[in-house]
């Protein structure tokens, strides 16, 4: 296990100090100070990334102060990322397609430009765990806004991409709302009442929970049911990381599935944001380290 030697290594901030930060309603239990900071910490870089709490009525005054304090970015976490769109002088494709921003980058300019490394974070860890996408049966649980960016991501992987959502009009928004940008996706919605259905129609397929449920405190939920069957081979990726080892996940292990938590994915678009604001590539390793001794 790494071990961050915090007190011994630690950049002090000065007049020369690059400044990144997080803004957010609330922010005080966030993770990304530690990680990028330690990542910061580990390359030698005179960067500190600090947590901002923004009340919504101040999202506007927020962002728009940015530049005149000398920041150089910020990630934007809940519930800010749409609300900050308007707010930007461009949105990177992704962002646009998915409807939220969770990365803004404050040009030498003062231009600020709102990106999503949500989709390429989780990418980045399902190749991190050697799980292939492209024309792969995807089932997806869940059509709020971590869903929205990760059928984005699947879909334009070119994986055949099955919506799984109490509330079927927002998972057929969804897809409407993707279409423009991801014209050849094979994307399609269905209600919780078609499960065993569905399930047996996909082959090796992986499934992906977005949805709160195993979450702490309520650990022992899960958005699988019981009585239904893992497919044959299926992976199964928990975007929830809290608890590390969930109740779907402990369920995909009986199984005999692969399953994986979301600690990466966190990790993944973390280390996307940075190297957007820095132009350095960050250890992983790390950041993930650093999450784990806070």
């Amino acid at each position: 296990m790494i071990r961050l030697p915090i007190t011994e290594k630690m950049i002090p901030i000065n007049g020369k100090t690059q400044l990144i930060g997080l803004i957010g309603w609330p922010v005080s239990h966030s993770f990304s100070p530690a990680m990028h900071n330690a990542a910061a910490q580990a390359l030698g870089l005179n960067w500190a990334y600090v947590p901002l709490p923004v009340a919504p009525e101040n999202v506007t005054t927020a962002v728009s102060g940015l530049h005149a304090l000398g920041f150089r970015g910020v990630n934007v976490t809940v519930p800010h990322k749409q609300a900050v769109m308007p707010l930007l002088d461009e949105l990177e494709p992704g962002a646009q397609a998915i409807g939220a921003v969770n990365t803004i980058v404050v040009g030498d300019d003062g231009r600020l430009t709102g990106h999503n490394t949500d989709w390429s974070g989780f990418l980045a860890d399902l190749q991190a765990h050697h799980v292939s996408v492209a024309e792969r049966d995807c089932l997806l649980l869940g059509a709020g806004g971590s869903a929205r960016a990760v059928a984005y991501g699947l879909a334009r992987s070119g994986a055949r991409v099955h919506i799984l959502a109490r509330r079927v009009a927002q998972a057929e928004q969804l897809i409407e709302d993707l279409r423009p940008y991801l014209s050849q996706a094979q994307l399609a919605s269905h209600p919780p009442s078609a499960l065993a259905n569905v399930t047996p129609t996909l082959t090796t397929p992986l499934i992906i929970n977005s949805t709160p449920l195993g979450m702490t405190p309520n650990k022992t939920s899960s958005p699988w049911p019981a009585e239904i069957a893992f497919p044959d081979e299926a992976t199964v990726y928990d975007l929830v990381y809290n608890p590390r080892q969930t109740q779907l996940m402990q369920q995909a292990n009986a199984a005999g599935c692969q399953a994986i938590n979301g600690l990466g994915m966190l990790v993944q678009q973390g280390a996307k944001a940075f190297t957007l604001w820095t132009g350095v590539e960050p250890d992983t390793a790390v950041m993930a380290a650093a999450i784990e001794q806070v």
